[in-house]
Order: C-alpha cells, then sequence, then structure tokens
C-alpha cells in the first residue's frame, strides 16, 4: 500500500491510497476464508465448501465486505502512521476490490488546525471562598422541622388562618361545567404559601368548618395551564376541617429521623453538604474564567465546519427535548429551522474552539485517558441514565461515540491541568446587600445562569434547585421565578 496526503484546507485533508493487486488478492481470500467456516452449501460438509464455489455463490457479499475491511484496515494504519486524529466522519470514495487487479481509493475528512499555544500556565484567577452563611442552615433546620409537624384538626368553629391547613374539596367551572384538571377532593391546602391563587386562598379564609364558597378567579397570563391562561372560572370550595401544624423543638430525635446522629452533626452535615457544593461551584466558576482569558488571547483559527454543525446538532436536540417534557415543539417558537440554528452558531463556534486548544494542551502534554478511565465513565453513566452497563456500552461503540467520549476526558484533564498550575487568590463572596451592577446592553450573562422559556421549565427548575414545593412553585408569576433564579446564580 502507498499513499499521499493532500492539504485541502488548514482543516481538511485528502489521502489518495494505492493497493497492489497482491494485497487485493490477499484481502479476498481472507474473506473467503471466513465464508466457508460460516455458510452451508448443499453436497458439502461446512466448513469444506471449495473456495471457487463460495466466491461464485456469495460474490456481491464476499467483494463487498472484504472491500469495506481492507480500507478500514487501511485507514487504521495510515492513521497510526501519520499520528492524525480525525475530527469528522472519514468520507471514502471507493469502487469494488478486483481480482488480480491493483486497487485505488481516497479518503477526505477534517482534522485539528495547529495551534500556536498561548501561555496557559502559572496563570492568575480570583476564586470566590466557600462560605456558608448560618441562616442557610437554619433554613435547612426550619424545613425539617416543617416536614415532622404534626397536624392536628381544630375544634374551634371558625375560619382558618396563614399558616394553618384547610382541608378543602374544590372545583373550576366555566359554563356550570366542571373544568379537567382544576377540581379535587380533601385537598390539604397550607395557607400563606403561595401554594394557590390569592383570590382562592381568601375565599377559603372566609369559611367555616362545613361552609361551601365560590368566587370568580382570573389566571394569570402565564398560567402553567395554557388553556386557562387569562381566563376567567368560577372556583367551587366546601371547607371539611381546619388543622394546624405543630412543629417539634429541634433535638436528637429529630436529627435522628432526618438520618444523623444528633442535633450536632445534623449542622454540621448540612454546613459540610453547603460548603462543598459551593466550592465546586466556585472552582468551575474560576476554572470558567480561566479558560475564558486564556482562549481570547489566541489568535483566530479556522474551524472544522462538521464539528460546529454537530455541535449545533446537539444544541438543537437538547433544545427540543426540553420542549418536549413541556408537551411543545420547536415550532412552538416561531423560528424557521435555519433561522434556530443560526442562533445557536455562537455558542457552538465558542465550545469547539474550546475544544480544539484543550486537546491541543492534552497532546502537548502528553495526556493520555487509560481504558479503565473510559470503563469508569460508562459505568457512571449506566447508574445515572439507570441503564445496563453492557447495552450503554455497546451503543457507544455501535454509534463511533468512545472517541468523543474520550476526547471530552481529555478536555477534562487539560482544564484541570491549567486550573491546578494557576496562581489562585480566593476573595470574600459579595455582600448580601451590595447593590447589583447595572448590565449593559454588551453585559455577558452570570456563570451558569438559566433564562427560562415559559413557566413549566422555570416551575421544574425551582422544584429541584430551591427547594420550593411545586404546588409553592406555581403560585409564582414566571418574571417571579425569573428573579428568584436570578438570584441564586448571583449568590453562587
Amino acid at each position: 500500500m502507498e499513499y499521499n496526503v493532500e492539504e485541502i484546507s488548514p482543516v481538511k485533508r485528502k489521502i489518495k491510497v494505492e493497493v497492489p493487486a497482491e494485497e487485493v488478492n490477499a484481502a479476498l481470500t481472507a474473506t473467503i476464508a471466513l465464508y466457508r467456516m460460516q455458510v452451508d452449501v448443499k453436497g458439502f460438509r461446512k466448513g469444506k465448501v471449495p473456495s471457487g464455489v463460495v466466491e461464485s455463490k456469495y460474490h456481491k457479499q464476499v467483494y463487498g465486505e472484504a472491500t469495506t475491511d481492507l480500507i478500514n484496515y487501511q485507514i487504521n494504519e495510515i492513521m497510526s502512521a501519520l499520528s492524525m486524529q480525525p475530527m469528522s466522519r472519514i468520507d471514502v470514495d471507493a469502487k469494488e476490490l478486483v481480482r488480480d487487479e491493483p486497487f485505488a481509493y481516497a479518503i477526505e475528512f477534517e482534522v485539528a488546525p495547529k495551534l500556536e499555544l498561548p501561555q496557559y500556565k502559572g496563570l492568575s484567577v480570583e476564586e470566590i471562598k466557600a462560605v456558608v452563611d448560618p441562616a442557610e442552615i437554619t433554613e435547612v433546620e426550619e424545613r425539617i422541622l416543617e416536614n415532622n409537624a404534626e397536624v392536628k384538626v381544630i375544634e374551634d368553629v371558625r375560619p382558618p388562618k396563614d399558616g394553618e391547613v384547610a382541608s378543602v374539596s374544590f372545583g373550576a367551572y366555566r359554563d356550570g361545567k366542571i373544568v379537567e384538571g382544576i377540581q379535587a377532593e380533601n385537598f390539604d391546602l397550607l395557607l400563606g404559601q403561595g401554594q394557590a391563587l390569592p383570590e382562592f386562598e381568601d375565599m377559603v379564609k372566609t369559611l367555616t368548618t362545613g361552609e361551601s364558597g365560590e368566587t370568580d378567579i382570573t389566571f394569570p397570563a402565564d398560567f402553567i395551564n395554557e388553556n386557562l391562561a387569562g381566563q376567567t372560572v368560577t372556583m367551587k370550595a366546601k371547607l371539611h376541617a381546619v388543622k394546624e401544624r405543630i412543629r417539634p423543638e429541634m433535638s436528637d430525635a429529630v436529627a435522628k429521623k432526618a438520618g444523623f446522629s444528633d442535633v450536632d452533626t445534623l449542622r454540621k452535615g448540612i454546613e459540610e453538604s453547603y460548603r462543598s457544593q459551593r466550592k465546586q461551584m466556585n472552582k468551575s466558576a474560576a476554572q470558567s474564567q480561566l479558560l475564558g482569558s486564556v482562549i481570547e488571547s489566541i489568535n483566530e483559527f479556522p474551524l472544522p465546519p462538521s464539528m460546529v454543525e454537530d455541535r449545533i446538532d446537539r444544541l438543537v436536540q437538547d433544545l427540543e427535548y426540553r420542549l418536549d417534557r413541556q408537551g411543545k415543539g420547536l415550532q412552538s417558537l416561531g423560528k424557521s429551522p435555519q433561522e434556530l440554528r443560526e442562533g445557536f452558531r455562537a455558542e457552538a463556534e465558542r465550545t469547539v474552539k474550546t475544544e480544539i486548544f484543550l486537546l491541543a494542551v492534552a497532546a502537548e502534554e502528553g495526556l493520555e485517558i487509560a481504558p479503565e478511565e473510559i470503563e469508569a465513565t460508562l459505568s457512571q453513566l449506566a447508574v445515572q441514565t439507570r441503564q445496563p452497563l453492557h447495552e450503554l456500552k455497546k451503543y457507544y461503540e455501535d454509534n463511533n461515540l468512545i472517541v468523543p467520549l474520550k476526547d471530552r476526558l481529555l478536555c477534562d484533564k487539560a482544564s484541570e491541568l491549567i486550573y491546578e498550575s494557576a496562581e489562585i487568590k480566593e476573595i470574600d463572596p459579595p455582600a448580601a446587600d451590595a447593590k447589583p451592577a447595572e448590565k449593559s446592553a454588551e453585559a455577558k450573562p452570570v456563570e451558569g445562569a438559566i433564562q427560562f422559556t415559559d413557566k413549566a421549565e422555570a416551575v421544574e427548575w425551582a422544584v429541584a434547585n430551591l427547594g420550593l414545593k411545586e404546588t409553592t412553585a406555581k403560585g409564582y408569576s414566571l418574571s417571579k421565578l425569573q428573579e428568584r433564579a436570578d438570584k441564586h446564580f448571583a449568590e453562587k
């Protein structure tokens, strides 16, 4: 085999390969030998079928597989000899092998451009100290006490008050008919916590045990149920009982219910959990800041087009997945597929640029990924996605995802190397009462911040990250949930 490498562009290569007739015949012979051991031909024992019979009877399959196997083998051999890593799919321009004739084919693929690496070691970066406010520990204790509160029916016949539980049956009516999905029997409503619309709670607080009442309510324009958003309905309710929540005092017994040996251990556990999570978040923010400053110092360089398009594909798929969970499709955004893709282009290019830089650092530093690290990562993914490891591994292998996974792990190692070599200056977190700086039109978003596309997404995020109950989160408007999310990320 002989080959010639042609540089089509800084990020694209073409390799022309010439294979002598001897290698062609050897490839065909090897494939025929495999078929002889596997096929059943009437009149011959398995494994004893003459090669000529196999070649004649299974000509199409034999020549097709022999061609593919030969090309795949030679591609691996060429890439290894050139120490070249394709950054795209390898396009093959080839016909089929012909016995006793030389064979020629060409392959094209994209590669990472050559970079002149800037200084990436010994840089300075500020990292916010992981500080835990005692009020945060108290807040968690309060939630634990709330979860351990006993509910007791109040014997006095009187309307319920904020902080008490109203046991009600209710329903929403429009044109005299019940609205599906807005009804419940013997529902325990904790008043004053934003679990229901204020107008409904106000009506419930006028009732005494056994009484019924009704009021007209207009749902907010951003109500989670789009069919009711901005609509007016009649809410009818009957109060069955008024209950009080009796919270216990913090004690070792309560701590044990929460999974700790005593109160001191509980408080230390809460503090350590906050500190550990905050430390990791602050470290990630510092790493991003450090990496961003290095990337900005690099002169512009060409990016492999297929890598950029692949990243855009992933971003669009992620968006489609999030919308699908909300019962929507991409068409709900009112943008054409091309507009959606162009909207993600800048982010995709930034991601690709970062990956190319980190892979170049990994090569410069001689970083490698051992097979055990791939196995460990797949095992972790299997646990997270609740899939059998062997099925997940086969999926990655069948879809050629092992190399991208290896590249991602190499990028993580390179990023960690840059961070560990940096001079890290710890700074105090910003004062809680400090006024936020005015945002300019060119201001960059807070690292890790999230912008909600609708209320359902905001409610889901608030329940998972702010510790709110779903009913409580639904009581907030979209703008209020966005405000709380912004505050959350700003504090981090």
